[in-house]
């Protein structure tokens, strides 16, 4: 049972940076291609969209890791478990206190509203986004090194 935990928790939590890697390294690039209003108005959609998911993905990685160092406190890797944990646990302070703000009032932008500063706000977005995706993939790097 604990072997299909770790599994399953390592799986939830890969695709999770592979959809936030992809967010950094792709999409972004795409919607900042884009002409100004259609760059923004995807940008807001991607905002509304991922704004919706993410917080349970997070929040729920973050519970079947705690799970996982419960349940395999005494079994090989758990120290690389909790500090995967601990810095999944960073990310989701991150995203609180520096990206949803910027995410909320990125969603309710449009070409006829959104503010003088708005390609200002969202590259601070990305820039911090880029330092969470570096911090979720050193969370699922210890992950995988804990399997082996």
């Amino acid at each position: 049972m604990l072997n299909a935990l770790e599994v399953f928790t390592t799986v939830v939590v890969g695709v999770m940076v592979g959809v936030e890697f992809s967010v950094a390294f792709v999409m972004s690039r795409i919607l900042n291609a884009l002409p100004e209003d259609s760059s923004q108005l995807g940008h807001a959609h991607g905002g509304r969209m991922l704004g919706a998911v993410m917080p349970f993905w997070y929040i729920g990685s973050l519970i079947l890791i705690a799970v996982w160092a419960v349940a395999g406190w005494h079994h090989h890797g758990t120290g690389l478990v909790v500090t995967a944990g601990a810095l999944l646990l960073v990310s989701v302070i991150m995203s609180i206190l520096l990206l949803v703000p910027i995410n909320n009032r990125n969603k309710t932008w449009t070409p006829e509203n959104r503010p003088a500063d708005w390609k200002q706000q969202l590259n601070a977005w990305e820039r911090w986004h880029y330092v969470r995706v570096a911090v979720i993939i050193a969370a699922f790097t210890l992950l995988v090194a804990a399997l082996a």
